[in-house]
């Protein structure tokens, strides 16, 4: 079982792929912007992450 799974039937849709990608990017510079640097790696790297799977590779089979 992968931590995220790019075939996921719940991603098929492109704006969920968008949204599950950008949102945890967002809230890193939220958080940065609050002065929690520690916080701000986190959810920068989980969006960076869901911004790899998710949308640069993809999934195996668009619909």
């Amino acid at each position: 079982m992968k931590f995220l799974d790019r075939n996921h039937p719940m991603f098929r849709r492109a704006w969920l792929r968008w949204t599950t990608a950008v949102v945890p990017l967002v809230w890193a510079g939220v958080e940065l912007l609050l002065g929690n640097p520690g916080w701000a790696v986190l959810f920068g790297a989980a969006g960076a992450y869901a911004f790899w799977e998710l949308i640069v590779k993809g999934p195996d089979h668009p619909s």
